[in-house]
């Protein structure tokens, strides 16, 4: 890390960092718009991510401040909060709120973010601040919280604190990542598996085209709720849960249910994508990289043409992709509506990559975009 945090810490509070913890943030290798409907994701995560130094202090308040943004704030120490704005600190506010609730915290706590996601971009920023606080708070308190556990706290704060519907793959991810390894993750049990992700010969880029997603002023929520229409009339005849209950067999007998012509798109991509989960992780799993680079690039269709949450940016990315002659697959991750795209790319051309890459979306944007490389790291730990 670039940033010397232990230095900044001092700077800003004039003391040391009691402990510093790190999360990271995540891509979806496959399974969008998959966590709600209770069906089969495919995360890792990355080694970009958040970092978190905390100190105790007697003067009963918490006060937040970032090295990304200038906005910092100071709240008493006190039993619940309410969010008043969109400031970025209210992401980990919501996490005291939470842990309040069932545990006391005993002493006042200084802390300073440092983050090299970049914001808004679809790669689980709020998800890595929401755990690494979570995850600082359990492990400097002793509050007793097992890791899924602080999962399910940083799902509730997104969903009711901040006040989007997400799914849990996000937290798990980031808490629950493994280097080297892709977690299939049974979003309605919350089952799951690592398997190997030995990507060979090839890189993970990330690609982001730097259009901000504002997720929860997008029509993310619009998406859950026409999930939640298809998922009602299906069960007109049917008893199930949750839309990835139904495989594409099923799901074609019964579709005739679903009166409206968009919410029929949006169910079809649903199923259609929580089976391609299945295959993708098989491919991988045996090593397979070209089939999972084309499950890739057919999610990526998918989720362009039939829950229509991709836009002329990301296209333009995987478009060119499709052309490059050494990538072998690419798609969007995360919500969509800008953000991010990956692909596999054979190591050694990644700076013949970015340069192609960059003159293409540029002369087709207005813009250009950033390319980082990662590897799959691990989940949320203490340094």
């Amino acid at each position: 890390m670039k940033i010397d945090l232990t230095k900044q810490f001092e700077e800003e509070y004039g003391t040391a960092p009691a402990k510093t913890y790190f999360t990271p943030g995540r891509v979806n290798l496959i399974g969008e718009h998959i966590d709600y409907n209770g069906g089969l994701v495919m995360p890792c995560a990355v080694t970009l991510g958040t970092w978190l130094c905390i100190a105790p202090n007697n003067d009963g308040v918490i006060r937040f401040k970032s090295l990304n943004f200038e906005e910092q704030q100071t709240f008493p120490l006190q039993s619940s909060y309410v969010k008043e704005s969109n400031g970025w600190f209210y992401y980990p506010l919501g996490v005291f709120h939470e842990i309040l609730k069932e545990k006391e915290i005993p002493a006042g706590l200084d802390l300073l973010f440092y983050g090299n996601i970049p914001i808004g971009s679809g790669l689980s920023s709020s998800a890595s601040i929401e755990i690494v606080t979570a995850y600082a708070l359990n492990e400097y308190f002793n509050l007793g919280y097992n890791r899924l556990q602080l999962v399910l706290i940083a799902k509730k704060v997104e969903n009711e604190f901040i006040g989007l519907n997400s799914g849990i793959m996000d937290q798990f991810a980031v808490a629950f990542g493994e280097k080297h390894k892709a977690l299939v993750l049974n979003c309605d049990t919350l089952d799951y598996k690592a398997v190997d992700c030995n990507l060979g010969n090839y890189a993970l880029a990330i690609i982001n085209t730097n259009k901000p997603r504002k997720l929860a002023e997008s029509k993310y929520n619009e998406r859950v709720t026409e999930c939640q229409t298809a998922l009602r009339e299906l069960n007109t005849e049917l008893d199930a849960a949750n839309l990835c209950e139904l495989d594409a067999a099923k799901f074609a007998l019964y579709s005739r249910l679903i009166t409206d012509p968009v919410v029929l798109k949006r169910a079809t991509h649903v199923v259609e994508e929580n089976d391609r989960v299945g295959l993708a992780a098989d491919a991988l799993s045996k090593g397979k990289l070209e089939e999972f680079g084309q499950l890739m690039y057919a999610s990526h269709e998918s989720l362009k043409t039939l829950y229509e949450v991709s836009g002329a940016e990301l296209d333009a990315v995987v478009d060119f992709c499709q052309d490059y002659a050494y990538v072998i697959g690419a798609r969007m991750t995360g919500a969509g509506f800008g953000g991010c795209a990956i692909a596999l790319l054979e190591k050694g051309k990644e700076e013949e990559f970015t340069n192609a890459l960059t003159a293409y979306y540029t002369a087709k944007i207005g813009y250009a975009p950033d390319v980082y490389f990662s590897e799959i790291g691990n989940g949320a730990a203490a340094i």
